[in-house]
């Protein structure tokens, strides 16, 4: 079993509480401030969780620079008010920082199926329709 570092436990609440202000200021129609907030509390979650080398190498990567300075760029847009362009240029950061992880979650996903309380449910859902 992995062992989870102090710094790993903090890191999971701040950047959960990251998450958290992120979808509050998308729900409050595009909320700068809390936008910023959650920005800044999910790369410090990040950060705390993997440690300061690793996050520094994951964005720094040479194939992966394009994602990496459309996703700093927006939250860069975000941080100097303006909410719905940098959340645009962050979201196809994020896509093209992750493309290569969205295979993986779409076989998770797909093989998700095979489990027999999601097979009931899905087989009863197809009949209805």
């Amino acid at each position: 079993m992995v062992a989870i570092t102090e710094f790993q436990k903090i890191g999971i609440g701040v950047m959960g509480f990251g998450l958290f202000f992120l979808l509050f200021g998308v729900l409050l129609y595009f909320d700068s401030v809390l936008l910023a907030f959650g920005n800044i509390l999910f790369l410090t979650g990040l950060t705390f969780i993997t440690g300061f080398k690793r996050t520094a190498h994951f964005f720094f990567q040479r194939h992966k620079f394009r994602g990496s300075f459309f996703f700093l760029g927006g939250v860069s847009l975000v941080l100097c008010r303006w909410p719905i362009i940098g959340m645009l240029v962050e979201s196809y950061g994020f896509v093209l920082l992750f493309r290569s992880f969205f295979p993986m979650v779409l076989g998770f996903v797909l093989s998700a199926v095979n489990i027999p309380f999601l097979n009931a449910f899905f087989s009863n859902s197809s009949s209805m329709v």
